[in-house]
């Protein structure tokens, strides 16, 4: 509270001996005699009276009765008495209003007092008083001080407009003390500067939209002036402001970064990072080919160690700032490895957030020194502390290719001291390295079954259980070791349980002579007996597709795994972006942006780092001027590698894929709006299985809205380019041959060919089905599996007449991009599952990416050159079109049907250069450049992107579009 520090300021006028009789009395009747003093004649006895009310007030006893007889006090020249009568009134004034206009003449003369000090305490007080009614009065005698000659009482009157903004921001402003605020930037006086920048950084947080920090390049120079004389506290204030403001070019940045490094050595870790904040920000725009990038980088490194120095507290805020540098830029840290060894009275949190760090850093070059290390701490009696140490070897075997022998072998090292808890998370960490590397440490197998009647905890029990399924064929007795799982099979959580079913199904289908009462026992205990619905749709779904198909059962279960990634824990970049900019604030140790955890319309505005735009043009870009300002960043979506899926076509959530740009047109309903296994599995398999009662009721109703067309893009008008104008509803879009996806051997005499078309922004699946059985067809539906992409139908199959024998029919099935994502190999593969009244049929089918290319993504010129730049070189793919005989202007033309828009062209020694962009349905960006070279049939194209698993698909689009 500002009167509880004003208060310790006020103990410097007296001795804290005698201040402190003042808090221990305890008399009755107290009030009345107090207010006889307050009313003395004798100045002593009244500051004497003052004293006691302010002790009072501070042990939380109720003075509010003597208002009148305090503000009485007012007029006087003592400034200590002044000081705690203006202690008072702050308390007091919102419960006594109309009492605390008395005191409105006594502000307004001592703000016209020739002591500066009390002219700012007349100030500051005004401020902190939030009474409406006494608001207005306060006007005239804050613009005065604002433009005091005093620079005391300037800053001190600064900090006053942002409080009054608060109580009366309409006010604040009909009165120009934004203006009057602004001028305060260029003020001679440091301090002044500061407190000005720190009450309008105030006020542009509540209202994020005002723009009232209108910087440019001349302010920045007066505020950089400035930071090197005033307080550190004012220091912060200013480099926070720096850090919103984005450079015209990488001189401008490296002019600024070179004026801020200083504050790099500072002894308030506060200001430390402020300034670490705004030269990471900066960072993004210099080349990293400048001689000066290397420079920062290296003094970028000591001042963060540093903060390593301080208590634990300190120490931990330092590490979670230093978590998020070293995602953005490890190679700051990369040679400070050692500063991040666990010491042995650091606190449990310290411990874990270097732990967390040290993995991130972990690289060949020091893998040996952090494993040496990690083993160490594995021997530490701390349990969370030695779990975590175990999974951090598990992440290096995962992260750094070179060591995973020698971290396998530390693992086993820990597994033969049989302590409990260390064998659990080996067990658990040895699972992700088998699915990292397939078929090459298996041999640990016989090591790991040992320990097999220890394991307590439902996750090592299920890594293990995992093992044995999936490495069935190389266990002798693993039928054993699963039935002695089942055994307590109800007992079990849920985890152990669904791997258990899945452990001993795949068992099942490497042994079936030796297995089937185990697998006949693991269906009817997941079916009959359970409750959970998810244990008892498995188990369904391996039932039927045992009894029905076991080849498909096979390719389904066994079905070969993706590897998991390196860094399952990283921030998403985009958020990972917007928490640098955060650096030194509360965001940067939750690691969440602001908005999740301020209220109301504080903090609500997200911060981006700017583009990198770099002094020199790149030969393989678009010819284009120095960018104006900062380029935004496409942020696309990340296709995730999912976990061990085990590719149950049926066992899919209903979450939509995680994308960063607007949601696709509303259909109206999720998943066409009807329950795909129509309400349980036994309806989908036509009838009951192993006795349960059939749950549901049919396939659901037609929807009530369809897809609407996306927007169309604005045109660009971007001069000199190549101007191909807006699209609205794409015309001549390539649209491949119908082709057979299902032969009627295969389903039961019912044939389904196909394609896929994108019209009007909308994706459709053309299906014609062939009935070639000698019974009628009905009752159609169909259902994907997740996909790369998130396909899904977008309503139900429209078979509206029973298909009879020999009869063919067309269908056209809308899609939407809002079902569940999984990454598939390849990128482009779609499994689907058709059901009608005969059985449920499965195939799977590839559709062409550009089916996914959407209306606007035709990218504006400068963007396209920041992002072209910004792409790393590591993620950009060459290929070569061959045969093709189109010029560059019927290329770009053709291409523009299929949403592949032409951004810039150029021509060089002959060779005509498109420049292209593509927007996937998903958010991610593809970018591309086209060379065609006039009587050469053989084109050169180069795709760059951000998800460079998306180039290979890009690629056969293009050849497909250029040749048909």
């Amino acid at each position: 509270m500002e009167w509880a520090n004003q208060l310790c300021e006020n103990r410097q006028f007296g001795s804290k001996m005698t201040d402190s009789k003042y808090f221990t009395t305890t008399k009755k009747g107290e009030i009345f005699e107090l207010k006889a003093e307050l009313n003395s004649d004798k100045k002593e006895k009244k500051k004497e009276a003052v004293k006691k009310v302010i002790a009072s007030m501070t042990v939380g006893k109720d003075v509010s009765a003597l208002f009148p007889d305090v503000v009485n006090c007012m007029q006087t020249d003592n400034l200590e008495l002044k000081k705690l009568v203006y202690l008072y009134l702050m308390n007091y004034a919102k419960s006594q209003p109309d009492m605390a206009i008395m005191a409105v003449n006594t502000f307004v003369k001592d703000c016209e007092d020739a002591n500066p000090l009390i002219r700012a305490l007349a100030v500051r007080t005004m401020g902190c008083i939030r009474v409406d009614k006494i608001t207005e009065y306060l006007c005239e005698p804050l613009r005065k001080c604002l433009k005091d000659e005093d620079p005391y009482v300037r800053k001190t009157a600064a900090v006053c407009v942002a409080k009054l903004h608060d109580i009366n921001a309409q006010l604040v402003e009909d009165q120009g003390f934004l203006d009057t605020l602004k001028d305060l930037i260029s003020d001679s006086n440091p301090m002044v500067v500061a407190n000005a920048v720190a009450a309008l950084s105030e006020i542009a947080e509540s209202h994020p939209n005002s723009n009232l920090l209108d910087l440019n390049p001349q302010s920045i120079n007066k505020l950089l002036t400035a930071l090197n004389e005033c307080t550190e506290w004012g220091q912060i204030f200013i480099l926070d402001c720096l850090a919103n403001y984005t450079p015209r070019d990488d001189r401008e940045s490296q002019s600024i970064c070179e004026r801020v490094t200083p504050r790099l050595s500072h002894a308030n870790s506060a200001v430390v990072l402020s300034a670490v904040k705004v030269l990471m920000k900066f960072m993004e725009m210099l080349p990293k080919d400048l001689d000066y990038y290397s420079t920062l980088l290296k003094k970028l490194a000591p001042p963060l160690v540093t903060l390593l120095s301080a208590e634990p507290e300190l120490q931990y805020v330092a590490l979670r700032n230093i978590n998020l540098i070293v995602q953005k830029r490890p190679e700051i840290l990369k040679h400070e490895m050692k500063v991040f060894f666990v010491k042995y009275n650091d606190p449990i949190y310290v411990k874990l957030e270097k732990l967390d760090i040290m993995i991130r850093l972990a690289s060949q070059a020091n893998i040996a020194q952090v494993l040496a290390e990690l083993k160490e701490y594995a021997t530490e009696v701390d349990v969370d502390f030695v779990r975590k140490a175990v999974r951090a070897i598990g992440r290096c075997a995962i992260k750094v290719e070179q060591s995973a022998e020698r971290c396998v072998s530390t693992l086993l090292d820990l597994i033969q001291t049989k302590v409990n808890y260390v064998v659990q998370e080996a067990i658990v960490v040895i699972k992700d390295i088998f699915r990292k590397y397939p078929n090459k440490y298996e041999s640990v197998i016989a090591t790991l079954c040992e320990n097999l009647d220890s394991l307590d905890e439902p996750e090592a029990r299920a890594a293990m259980i995992w093992i044995v399924g999936e490495y069935a064929e190389r266990i002798d007795n693993a039928d054993e070791l699963l039935e002695s799982f089942l055994e307590g099979f109800h007992d079990e959580s849920t985890q152990v349980q669904l791997q258990l079913l899945t452990a001993i199904v795949k068992l099942f289908l490497k042994k079936p002579t030796e297995t089937q009462e185990l697998v006949q026992q693991v269906l009817s205990l997941a079916t009959q007996d359970s409750d959970n619905p998810d244990l008892r749709d498995r188990g369904y779904i391996y039932w039927r597709l045992l009894s029905t198909d076991p080849v498909a059962a096979k390719e389904v279960v066994l079905a070969e795994k993706p590897l998991i990634s390196e860094e399952t824990d990283l921030i998403e970049p985009t958020l990972l972006e917007e928490l640098i900019c955060h650096i030194g604030t509360l965001a940067s140790v939750y690691h969440k942006p602001p908005s999740a955890f301020v209220e109301g319309s504080r903090g609500v505005m997200h911060k981006r780092l700017p583009a990198r735009t770099g002094s020199g043009e790149s030969t393989e870009s678009p010819d284009v001027g120095a960018a104006g300002g900062s380029a935004p960043e496409a942020a696309p979506s990340i296709i995730p590698s999912q976990g061990d899926l085990l590719g149950d076509l049926l066992n899919l959530d209903m979450a939509p894929p995680t994308t960063s740009g607007p949601p696709p047109p509303s259909t109206g309903m999720q998943m066409g709006g009807m329950d795909l296994l129509g309400g349980g599995l036994d309806s989908l398999l036509g009838g009951d299985i192993g006795g349960s009662p059939a749950m549901g009721a049919g396939f659901g109703a037609a929807p009530a809205v369809m897809p609407a067309s996306l927007n169309a893009p604005v045109g660009g008008g971007l001069g000199d380019l190549f101007d191909l104008g807006g699209v609205g509803m794409p015309m001549g879009a390539y649209i491949p041959p119908k082709i057979v996806w299902l032969p009627a051997m295969k389903a039961k005499g019912l044939e389904i060919s196909g394609t896929f078309a994108r019209r009007a922004g909308v994706i459709q699946m053309e299906l014609i089905l062939t009935n070639k059985a000698m019974s009628v067809m009905t009752d159609f539906a169909i259902q994907f599996n997740r996909n790369s992409f998130g396909l899904a139908p977008a309503g139900p199959l429209q078979v509206l007449t029973p298909l009879g024998p020999n009869q063919t029919i067309e269908v056209s099935l809308p899609l939407s991009t809002v079902g569940p994502v999984m990454k598939m190999d390849p990128l482009n593969n779609l499994q689907v599952a058709v059901k009608n009244n005969i059985d449920v049929f499965y195939f799977s089918c590839q559709y062409p990416i550009s089916m996914l290319f959407v209306e606007d993504g035709k990218m504006e010129r400068q963007v396209f050159l920041a992002t072209w730049k910004d792409i790393p070189n590591d993620n950009e793919s060459q290929f070569q079109i061959k045969d093709c005989h189109l010029n560059s202007d019927a290329a770009s033309s053709k291409l523009q049907g299929s949403n592949i828009f032409t951004i810039a062209k150029r021509t060089v020694e002959g060779q005509d250069m498109l420049y292209m962009s593509i927007k996937l349905s998903n958010g991610i960006w593809v970018l591309a450049e086209l060379r065609v070279q006039a009587g050469n049939p053989n084109y050169t194209i180069s795709l760059k992107c951000r998800a460079p698993e998306v180039s290979q698909c890009v690629f056969q689009c293009y050849e497909a579009v250029l040749k048909n």
